[in-house]
């Protein structure tokens, strides 16, 4: 996506951009914020009643790798 403007192809695309490290690597520069996004984690009631301990293990990892950003 972000080889398209140098090739001519746009002039203009739309990225989901945490670091802009690939913006910066393509010579790209942010022009607008179309939106601040952030993740969710959606668990069904009736699993976290029938299964716990898998739903809670995934909870926790989830927890882990958002801490460790």
């Amino acid at each position: 996506m972000e080889l398209a403007p140098g090739l001519g192809l746009c002039r203009r695309i739309v990225d989901l951009v945490s670091t802009g490290a690939t913006l910066a690597a393509n010579d790209l520069v942010e022009v607008e914020t179309i939106a601040e996004v952030t993740s969710r984690l959606i668990v069904n009631r009736a699993a976290l009643k029938t299964r716990p301990a898998q739903i809670t293990h995934w909870i926790e990892r989830f927890r882990e790798a958002a801490d460790a950003a």
